[in-house]
């Protein structure tokens, strides 16, 4: 029987609650979680005894040891990391880590502003490089330009869907739980 398995996420900006609730039910079927996996683009679980655990996520670019040790005090462990994304987990039933609605939005908006600098940058670099590109083709610029930046082009285009898509879903996050009330 395998000992390790590996689960893809929904992506954490898109299904957070969904992925952290699957994460508890895996614990409950003794397939303890132990770490991101695939570039964070899913997770690795452990088989082990059956738990009953909750997992929450928290991001923070410059986590410190008084940064764990705030999760810590409050009853949470700091399960993995990649990035600026980090898994806790607690005995079920434990507080949640945000329980009133100013500090949950503050917690998406940072990921927001995050995720816009670099949808941000990749647009103008999108932009730009297909411009280089277009003007190659009029002989306005060398042949090997255009070619260098339709590569980059498609490249920075990439990156501009795997950093667009998560700011717009932070930003309807936001949006809605600012109309929400808890």
């Amino acid at each position: 029987m395998a000992k390790t398995k590996y689960v893809l996420n929904g992506g954490l900006a898109f299904s957070e609650e969904k992925d952290m609730k699957k994460l508890s039910k895996y614990a409950k079927d003794g397939w303890v979680l132990e770490g991101f996996s695939l570039l964070g683009l899913g997770y690795k679980l452990k088989k082990g005894a059956s738990q009953e655990l909750d997992y929450s996520l928290d991001y923070q670019l410059e986590a410190d040891e008084e940064y764990f040790s705030y999760f810590k005090a409050a009853g949470w462990s700091h399960v993995c990391s990649a990035d600026s994304a980090h898994v806790f987990g607690a005995p079920a039933g434990t507080t949640p880590i945000y329980l009133d609605r100013v500090s949950t939005i503050e917690k998406y908006t940072v990921e927001k502003q995050q995720m816009g600098k670099v949808t941000l940058i990749s647009f103008i670099a999108t932009v730009v490089l297909f411009l280089l590109y277009f003007m190659s083709n009029q002989g306005w610029v060398p042949e090997i330009v255009g070619q260098v930046s339709y590569g980059l082009a498609l490249i920075s285009t990439i990156i501009l869907i795997f950093g667009g898509l998560p700011f717009i879903a932070y930003h309807f996050r936001v949006n809605k739980l600012k109309r929400k009330t808890f």
